[in-house]
Formats: structure tokens, sequence, C-alpha cells
């Protein structure tokens, strides 16, 4: 079953060197805008058809905007097989708010 994951808990796995694989379902117009370093980037509905590009042992984290796409895919990833899946809770726009404010919103 996925689980909600804040901010804050990627935040500090991050400081910790602990590097899970964080998958931006948004739209390429949006990761450009306010991009995520190191994120893979698969927009949603490419996602079940780019799954051979995902490994199903990792521990993934998936968002988006405000975590209402990411909660979907994370939901799909778990129907799956993938165990270690979690959707981040607000989004890239709750990281821009609580961790870190040079992301822009939008």
């Amino acid at each position: 079953m996925a689980v909600e994951m804040r901010v804050e808990q990627l935040r500090d796995l991050l400081a910790q060197g602990k590097m899970p694989t964080v998958l931006d379902v948004r739209e390429p117009d949006e990761t450009r805008l306010a991009p995520f370093a190191g994120a893979i980037e698969i927009p949603m509905g490419e996602v079940p058809s780019r799954l051979t590009e995902l490994d199903p042992d990792d521990e993934i984290v998936v968002l988006c905007h405000h975590g209402i796409r990411s909660g979907r895919i994370a939901a799909f990833l778990d129907q799956q097989g993938f165990r270690r899946v979690a959707n981040l809770t607000g989004g890239i726009d709750a990281w821009s708010l609580f961790v870190d404010p040079n992301v822009p919103r939008y």
C-alpha cells in the first residue's frame, strides 16, 4: 500500500544521504517552471507505458503539483507490485513552501 510522505520527511531522507527515486509525474511545462533536482520525469499519462524505467525494488517517492496526480500514480504503482512507494503530500508546492523557497510556486 502506498503511503503519504511529508516534504519534511523527504528533506530529512535526502539530508541523511538516503536517495529514494523521486518520480515527478507533472507535465514538461511544469517541470521546467519548478524543477525537482534529480527526479525522474515521467508525465502521469505516460507512466503505464514506461514502467520498465522504474525499479520495483527501489523506494519511490511520487510528486506532482499538489499531491493529487502523484497519489493516483502511487496507488497505481502499488497495484503493479511496487511495494516501497510514497506520495509526496502537497507536492512541489509544499516543497517550495516548507523546504526550498527557491523553487518557484505556480
